[in-house]
């Protein structure tokens, strides 16, 4: 774990505040479109490729090519080839409120030595199946997080309002 100024719980600090002053003085340059592009298989399994992205004003690829399967337990009449689709999205969820954690730490001088998060959702299959009248998808979800580490000792080259705390939270 890098805890120099450049770089900080591996997140590089001076990229980071460079793009965050680019945003700031070309609002467009936020605008991005990320896409997953899917292929049916078999049954409830299908494959999904991630490879293309618009952003910064431009189509863009990422450095190589990521692949997904998704299908349903045996007990949803899949073949439990990959994740339920679901489950891929709790997971997007929880990466996305970890890379935030992540940055914002880095952003605020604070060296992380662990995060954790847990990212649910309750979902009735009534809806799902027409069987009754419930809303298809979650009904609806939690999330929690918990974090540790040593708030900074010197400056990181960016001013603050507001030193950089360690803390532990919850959310649900």
């Amino acid at each position: 774990m890098s805890t120099d100024t450049a770089h900080r719980n591996g997140v590089d600090t001076a990229t980071l505040f460079a793009t965050l002053d680019a945003v700031k003085q070309m609002p467009a340059a936020a605008q991005f479109q990320f896409r997953a592009h899917n292929e049916w298989q078999s049954g409830t399994h299908s494959r999904s490729t991630i490879s293309d992205f618009f952003g910064v004003g431009e189509e863009r690829a990422h450095e190589r090519e990521f692949v997904f399967d998704g299908d349903h337990p045996a007990v949803l009449v899949g073949r439990d080839n990959g994740p339920t689709p679901v489950e891929v999205m709790l997971h997007s969820l929880a990466a996305c409120l970890t890379a935030g954690l992540a940055n914002i730490a880095a952003a605020r001088g604070v060296t992380l030595t662990e995060v954790r998060s847990t990212v649910t959702g309750d979902i009735d299959l009534n809806g799902i199946l027409g069987l009754q009248p419930v809303r298809n998808g979650y009904q609806q979800g939690a999330c929690g997080s918990s974090s540790r580490g040593t708030p900074r000792r010197r400056s990181c080259g960016r001013s603050s309002s507001s030193p950089g705390r360690a803390r532990r939270s919850s959310t649900s």
